[in-house]
């Protein structure tokens, strides 16, 4: 509670005040002390005027209607009235002789009532200035009274009686009391009548214990109340509400009670208020409060909520305790006297003014005191000292303006400074003011002012000022209001018309059926809310002049604020006394512009909306602060932390109502659920947030509606695209409308034939595009025909046809359609006819399945024109037309046509017709079975069984040769007919186990019947056959000792099944078995090597493997076999390689020069001596390895190398041939040259070539292997037996060996296989390797 004024006269020091308001204004508050004088202060404590008494004053009131307060003093008979429109003094005479005691106005009429210390009363009527003396009411002093509304006047007295009197001052009741009445009120008590609305109950205090109530109605049952001692004595009380009364007690504590019968005596409410003392209650009933004051305190409660206590103010200074309390009729000023000769004034209300403009605020702080704020900037609040008490306000850009009746006063708001500008007077009270930058716009008595605030501006003086309306304008302003751009306001004939001000001239106007009572435009005039004289509420946008009206709009609205955030355009607030309702403007929707209400939010007691901001409500308070509120409908903008999933889908659905579309995204994100995106981007669809829609979308991976938007996105027609948007949407009806509406209206028709809405397309093509209604006939009658509605699908079928040519096949289809549905609906003629014309086949084969279905012949007629040559045939043998079918055969695939025939023809004895028949069914057990029993032909019945391996067909036919003796024959088709037993048991019979045993071998079958042949074989001491067939059912240890059994004429063969029995079994002791007998232990005769080998490998040990191919390999060199020996030990060598075994130093060796020696002939033959001589020097420094052909070999080295101009390498091998052991063996033909050349020796050499080793770059010569630099065994080439280079580097795609890609491509040139493998291979095949290090080196055993 703010503090406006206290007073402190000297003179009034240590005596208690009277004081008392003036009556219904509360503008002047009388006061005195015991000074013999009366000061009149007004409400801001400016002393006024002052009355001089003889004495004391006695009592004092003010009249009804607050002119004239009435004074009794000490010492004086006479009363002091002082006027306060005119602040005179006058004295009236009451005629009476005694000192006056008492003084009373009352409330109806101007009627005063003054007492005496005698008992007399002398009644004042001021209209008329009648005095009506009434001598001997009371026989003693006159104390207390009070007027009722009825004009009846009650008194008290010391002679302890209450007398009640009418206002000509008859007494009309009177009752005795116990002792002193004081404080005597007229009240109504509580009873359960609601008419009985008249004041009829005195209340008094007697002897300051007690309550005494007197019923005028009833006046023999008196109440009289007593309360508890601790209480101490009664100081006040005072009724409110609904009969109650509230009580003080000089102990601190305050009581309510209820006046009703039922309840009286009940105390609804008691607490102790003060610690030591009450000295005063005070009730405001416009406040609804109650302010009680003791101690150096006071303290006030809402009188809705007596527990809570609503402010306490205290009085530190006031250590003497507190006097008095009243508050004016209006509840805005509280005064409290002091003990010790003070009077303090405090305001408990202020009048709610206040105003914004943009995001500044004004609102009154004190009764003479402003304060201008921009909460939004953060700018500090500015203090406006006024001059007058206000009771309009506005504010601007830079000026603020406040006023009372018609004078309004200017300030310049300049940063920290208040600089005042002027006072205007104008033609009559204002109603309303508003500014904005430079310019004031005033209403007052249906008019507006509007005028510039400062004129120094140099501008034409017509703009200094204007009227409205115009002098010819018959209306009344009712409202008005104030933009950067326009002055608008509205009329009681229902017009609302925009001024602009920099063109000086009205833009627009817009006429309502009804008066428009208040405006409130947009931030920027663009939008404004109007209300009319319903109540009623719209959005008007001048832009379009179209109006729309505000749904669940209360009567009860008394303003409406636009949210001032930049972003949240079209989004407003209405309030009523203590509920705000949000509402968006939602311009830009599929379904057109439309107001919605989001949500409502409750606002405190008597608070009023100031100033809307992102969803944060700024309200001014009676107490002269702001409260700031934040909308419900703003959850979403408050913290997120751990809500609740259903909090924030309530927070997302207000989120998409306020077009808050990144505010949702990251509520969609916290949610992460499906549905949520998929309503944030329906949202979005249906605001036309097409870009952001397209976001949401690719989020969720909705690819379909991400491309669908991109396509639409760029379309300018606002219809058009919210006609897609519609569609997409799935409002379908919605986007008809709006593609109508839009510059391309064809899309409603292609929407519905897309949707196959055919008879919407069908209305829409009539009006649209009538060269569209055969297409879209057909496509309904093709939906018709479906649904079954054949009458209707034939009709559009007939619709469809064009006749003209570019659509022939359009017209075919409805052609085929005719066809179709005239079938259908029994017209066979018609239809069969018109398939037969038509060019299709399938029409033809549709029409005959119909007809087919329909049990009509003319099926097959249909099939067999459409070709369908199956179908004719089975519907003509349903018909028993066998000569049209057998017409039909050789066109017929199907079996099933083909087997009736046959059968047809069998039962008619035509053989030879019914073979070809079974044959084209593939029925192949009735073709032998015709061959054999009726045609005589077992040749083609087996051949027949041979192509067919028919199980049924070879039994068939081992019958029938079993029949001729034929028991080979008969035991070959047995088996083939998988009768093995009875096979078995033929060829036991007949001695013919030899060709079963051949037959059996060839074919899947079981190891009995394998077993069953070795034991019958071994019965017959053939041993092969008999180790052959326990091989093969497993028997290995058996099969081996037969093997071994064998004759010498069977040896090879033998000895190969042997070896792939052991390999089989895995049985060392079958191993060593046949190891031993091919070393010749058991006979003393070893078998070839080869075995051996074999047997190795078999077995997979391939290291023995390996040796033994060394020792064949050697055989076969020895024996000059070299490409034999090459093979072997190249074929090991893969085989080791395959196994990832290491290959024996010696074997490559072996193999390496077994090579060079192959490659000679290659050299030789493409005539490249110079290789050929290298490779033949290699091979004769080893020469001990070819014993066979020493001679021959180191005659064609020295041959070579003399070609190749290797003259010392020649004569060196040619002196070798000389050797005694060798010179008579060499060949005639080049005897003497040799010999020459060793006579007369040519030691000049041609010296070989360096080329880098592949691993360390060491230069050595091309034809040596082994590197003296890396010490490695360099890969040689197979093409040229040199050693490989690192970037020449190739392998054959058969063995994998290395090769120098050039030679090699050279080689396969004139070679056609690979020197290595003898594989076939082509130069295209070769790939050149860059990373040699992948072909493995180093693999042979050092």
């Amino acid at each position: 509670m703010k503090k406006v004024f206290t007073l402190l006269e000297r003179s009034w020091l240590g005596t208690p005040l009277q004081f008392t308001w003036q009556k219904t204004l509360g503008n002047y508050l009388a006061v005195t002390g015991a000074d013999h004088t009366i000061k009149i202060f007004d409400r801001h404590g400016q002393k006024r005027s002052e009355i001089n008494l003889p004495g004391n004053c006695v009592a004092m009131d003010w009249d009804k209607e607050g002119d004239t307060l009435a004074v009794v003093s000490e010492k004086s008979s006479s009363i002091y009235l002082w006027d306060a429109n005119t602040n005179k003094i006058s004295q009236l005479d009451s005629g009476m002789r005694d000192q006056m005691s008492f003084l009373l106005w009352s409330k109806y009429g101007a009627f005063l009532a003054a007492g005496t210390v005698k008992g007399n009363l002398l009644i004042y009527n001021r209209q008329t200035s009648r005095k009506i003396p009434v001598l001997g009411k009371h026989t003693k002093r006159i104390t207390c009274g009070c007027w009722s509304s009825e004009n009846l006047l009650a008194l008290g007295s010391e002679d302890k009686m209450i007398t009640v009197s009418n206002q000509e001052g008859d007494t009309i009741r009177q009752t005795p009391v116990r002792s002193e009445p004081s404080d005597m009120q007229f009240s109504t008590m509580k009873t359960d009548d609601r008419n009985s609305a008249s004041e009829s109950t005195i209340s008094v205090v007697v002897g300051k214990k007690t309550l005494f109530l007197f019923n005028l109605n009833d006046p023999d049952s008196p109440i009289d109340l007593e309360f508890q001692h601790r209480y101490g004595s009664i100081v006040c009380y005072s009724w409110y509400g609904d009969g109650y009364i509230m009580i003080g007690f000089s102990r601190g504590i305050f009581v309510v009670i209820s006046t009703h019968i039922r309840e009286i005596g009940q105390e609804i409410f008691q607490a102790r208020n003060h610690k030591d003392n009450l000295s005063s209650i005070a009730i405001s009933q416009s406040l609804n409060k109650a302010a009680t004051c003791g101690d150096n305190c006071i303290k006030i409660h809402d009188l809705s909520e007596l527990k809570e206590m609503y402010a306490i103010i205290n009085l530190d200074d006031e250590n003497k305790g507190l006097g008095s309390l009243s508050w004016t009729d209006d509840g805005q000023l509280l005064a409290v006297s002091t003990q010790r000769g003070s009077l303090h004034v405090f305001l408990t209300k202020l009048p709610v003014l206040g105003d914004n403009c943009s995001t500044r605020i004004a609102y009154l702080t004190s009764l003479l005191e402003v304060t201008v704020a921009n909460p939004v900037e953060g700018e500090l609040p500015i203090t406006v000292s006024v001059e007058v008490e206000p009771n309009f306000l506005a504010i601007g850009l830079y000026h603020l303006a406040v006023g009372m009746n018609n004078r309004a006063w200017f300030y310049a708001l300049r940063e920290d400074i208040v600089k005042k500008l002027k006072d205007v007077e104008y033609l009559g009270t204002v109603a309303s003011m508003c500014l904005h930058s430079d310019y004031a716009a005033v209403l007052f008595e249906g008019k507006i002012q509007l005028h510039m605030i400062e004129s120094e501006i140099l501008d034409a003086e017509e703009r200094e000022t204007r009227l409205f309306p115009e002098v010819d304008d018959k209306c009344r302003i009712l409202c008005h209001a104030l933009t950067g751009d326009f002055l608008i306001y509205g009329t009681d004939t229902g017009v609302i018309r925009y001024f602009f001000i920099e063109d000086w001239q009205y833009v627009n106007e817009y006429r309502h059926p009804v008066s428009v009572k208040k405006i409130f435009p947009d931030p920027n005039g663009t939008k404004l809310v109007f209300i009319d004289e319903k109540s009623e509420g719209f959005v008007y946008c001048p832009v379009n002049d179209i109006t729309y009206e505000i749904p669940n709009f209360s009567p009860t609205i008394k303003g409406v604020l636009w949210e001032n955030w930049p972003l949240d355009k079209g989004v407003f607030i209405a309030y009523d006394d203590d509920k705000v309702y949000t509402f968006v403007f939602h311009k830009d929707t599929i379904q057109g512009s439309r107001v919605i209400l989001a949500g409502g939010t409750k606002v405190p007691f008597s608070q009023k909306p100031l100033l809307l901001y992102n969803g944060e409500l700024t309200c001014q308070t009676q107490s002269g602060k702001t409260n700031n509120i934040y909308l419900n409908t703003h959850n979403f903008l408050g913290s997120l932390k751990d809500p609740e999933p259903n909090e924030l889908k309530q927070m997302l659905t207000q989120a998409l109502m306020l077009k808050r579309f990144s505010d949702a995204w990251e509520l969609c994100k916290i949610l992460n659920d499906q549905d949520t995106w998929n309503e944030l981007a329906r949202a979005c669809l249906h605001h036309m947030e097409v870009e952001f829609a397209i976001r949401v979308y690719r989020t969720i991976g909705n690819v379909g509606m991400v491309m669908s938007l991109e396509q639409v996105k760029g379309i300018e027609d606002h219809n058009l695209l919210a006609g897609h948007l519609a569609m997409f949407t799935s409002d379908f009806s919605l986007a008809q409308d709006l593609y109508l509406s839009s510059i391309y209206p064809s899309a409603a028709l292609e929407m519905r034939r897309d949707l196959q809405h055919w008879d919407s397309a069908l209305q829409l093509a009539k009006r649209l595009a009538p060269e569209q209604i055969p297409f879209i006939s057909k496509e309904y009658a093709i939906q018709l025909e479906f649904m079954g509605d054949y009458v209707n699908a034939l009709a559009h079928y007939e619709k469809g046809i064009t006749g003209d040519n570019k659509h022939l096949e359009h017209d075919e289809a409805c052609l085929a359609g005719v066809a179709q549905m005239s079938i259908r609906m029994g017209d066979i003629r018609r239809g069969v006819n018109q398939a037969i014309k038509h060019p299709s086949r399938l029409l033809k084969r549709d029409c005959g399945a119909i007809l087919e279905n329909m049990k009509f012949s003319e099926a097959a007629q249909l099939y067999e024109k459409g070709q369908y040559y199956d179908k004719a045939a089975s519907v003509y043998i349903r018909c028993k037309n066998w000569a049209k079918v057998g017409e039909l055969l050789p066109n017929v695939s199907s079996p099933k046509i083909h087997l009736q025939y046959a059968k047809a023809k069998e039962a008619d004895g035509r053989y030879k017709e019914a073979v070809l028949a079974y044959e084209n069914a593939k029925q192949w057990n009735s073709v032998i079975r015709i061959y054999l029993d009726h045609l005589n032909n077992p040749e083609k019945a087996v051949r027949i069984v041979r192509e067919t391996r028919s199980l049924d067909g070879a039994k068939m036919v081992a019958r029938f040769f079993l029949q001729l003796g034929d028991y080979g024959s008969a035991i070959q088709f047995l088996v083939m007919s998988k009768c093995n037993h009875e096979a078995f048991t033929l060829a036991q019979q007949h001695n013919q186990m030899e060709i079963y045993a051949d037959i059996i071998g060839s074919t899947d079958t079981t190891n009995e019947d394998y077993q069953s042949i070795a034991v019958y074989f071994e019965g017959e001491k053939k041993h092969l056959q008999a180790g052959k067939f326990f091989f093969l059912c497993g028997q290995y240890a058996r099969a081996l000792k037969h093997f071994l059994k064998c004759p010498s004429s069977e040896d090879n063969m033998a000895v190969e099944m042997a070896i792939e029995t052991v390999g089989h079994a895995k049985d060392e002791v079958l191993t060593n078995q046949l190891i031993d007998y091919l070393l010749g232990e058991s006979d003393g005769m070893p078998k070839d090597a080869k075995y051996l080998f074999r047997l190795y490998m078999a077995l997979k040990q391939y290291r023995e493997a390996a040796r033994t191919a060394i020792i064949i390999a050697r055989e076969e060199q020895s024996a000059g076999n070299y490409r034999n020996a090459h093979d072997v030990l190249f074929s090991m060598y893969a085989e080791l390689k395959t196994q990832k075994i290491k290959i024996p130093s010696e074997m490559a060796t072996n193999l390496m020069i077994l090579h060079s020696y192959i490659l000679v002939k290659i050299h030789v033959k493409s005539g490249d001596h110079m290789k050929g001589a290298r490779m033949l020097i290699r091979v004769a420094n080893n020469i001990s390895k070819f014993p066979s052909h020493i001679v021959p070999i180191l005659t064609s080295t020295v041959i070579e190398c003399h070609r190749a101009g290797l003259k010392n390498s020649a004569f060196s091998f040619a002196a070798m041939l000389m050797r005694p052991e060798y010179r008579n063996k060499i060949d005639i033909k080049y005897k003497k040259k040799i010999e020459a050349m060793v006579r007369r020796p040519d030691t000049s050499e041609i010296e070989e070539i360096s080329t880098p080793c592949p691993f360390c770059e060491f230069l050595l010569p091309e034809s040596e292997l082994l590197c003296p630099g890396c010490k490695n065994n360099i890969p040689y080439c197979i093409a040229t037996g040199r050693h490989m280079l690192k970037d020449d580097w190739t392998v054959c795609p058969h063995c994998d060996f290395p090769a120098l890609y050039s030679e090699f491509k050279s080689m396969l040139t004139t070679e056609n296989t690979c020197p290595m493998c003898s594989e076939r291979l082509t130069s295209d095949q070769l790939q050149k390797i860059t990373d040699f290090t992948t072909y493995p080196r180093g693999e042979e055993e050092q």
